[in-house]
């Protein structure tokens, strides 16, 4: 069983520099479970590495589909088994990083997917009702049939509300039933999944000075490049974090310091929910920078827990 590491947590954490150091250290390549820095023209408000910054260190799912392409959990599964078999082929050890804990579990357990192939007609009844009632009232619908879902999944997470009801519409089994099992797996790969953390009020106020970064950095000049290239505010690839907020913005809907403080609490809300998710997860290794006070501690932690690979 081929080895693999990840190294993931709560947005804003730090998790970038420490992943060069540690590919460096080990001969490794990074691929990114990150759902939107995949994506070409969204460097700012995804806090994308640049090529500059890598060090030398290839990275695969990173700047390789366009603002249109759909990109979900089953595409990434795809992508990230391609890219650890190029890194194998190469010699090399899988470094996943990123923040987006269900494509992690979906790679790691080889989770089956049976997406529904294009814009089907449910899909888009599904979507229309969205937009005439409201992202609540399609939860509601998702929480009649799968409470278990619902309360994984985030009302503002349109698309993955759609796509539960979607999976118990075409199959008749619970989305959340059918992911219960899969998580159950054996994983196909021998890995460490290491979860960098950090102090809650610590992490909160990184979260905010990140923002201001992005802001200062050109993120509504971004978002409106994206506009002006004709790219529309309901692709997938606009709903995320630092994008929908600055495009309600751009469209009048709210002045540049509501979107801003509401890009601030929703991403705090985030970070929050990604560390819920991985306190659930088996076999993780927590690193606590309170308590490793620096990237070579960091580094012992990540060295001792792999010294039998």
């Amino acid at each position: 069983m081929n080895n693999l590491i990840v190294l993931t947590g709560p947005t804003g954490v730090g998790k970038t520099a420490l992943s060069i150091r540690l590919a460096k250290e080990l001969n490794g390549a990074i691929i990114s479970a990150d759902s939107m820095q995949v994506y070409k023209h969204m460097d700012i408000g995804t806090a994308k590495i640049m090529p500059d910054e890598m060090d030398g260190i290839e990275h695969y799912l990173v700047d390789c589909l366009e603002v249109d392409d759909d990109f979900n959990v089953a595409r990434f599964k795809n992508m990230a088994k391609d890219a650890v078999d190029d890194i194998y082929s190469k010699g090399k050890l899988p470094i996943v990083v990123g923040g987006t804990g269900f494509y992690i579990q979906a790679l790691l357990k080889d989770v089956n997917f049976d997406e529904a192939k294009g814009e089907s007609e449910l899909r888009q009844e599904l979507l229309a009702f969205a937009n005439e009632n409201g992202e609540i009232a399609l939860h509601n619908r998702l929480r009649e049939i799968d409470p278990e879902a619902a309360d994984k999944i985030h009302p503002n997470n349109v698309k993955r509300v759609i796509r539960a009801i979607e999976f118990f519409m075409e199959s008749g089994e619970k989305i959340s039933n059918h992911n219960e099992k899969e998580s159950l797996k054996e994983s196909i790969y021998n890995y460490r999944y290491f979860v960098l953390t950090n102090d809650r009020d610590i992490l909160y106020k990184n979260i905010e000075l990140r923002i201001d970064k992005m802001l200062d950095a050109g993120l509504v000049d971004e978002v409106k490049k994206i506009k002006d290239l004709g790219y529309s505010r309901d692709l997938v690839s606009q709903q995320g974090l630092g994008y929908k907020e600055i495009w309600a913005y751009l469209e009048g809907e709210m002045s540049l310091d509501e979107a801003v403080e509401i890009l601030k609490r929703d991403t705090r809300h985030f970070a929050k929910r990604q560390l819920t998710w991985f306190k659930r997860e088996k076999d993780v290794i927590w690193l606590d920078k309170q308590v490793y006070k620096d990237d070579d501690q960091l580094m012992a932690a990540i060295r001792e827990n792999i010294k039998d690979f």
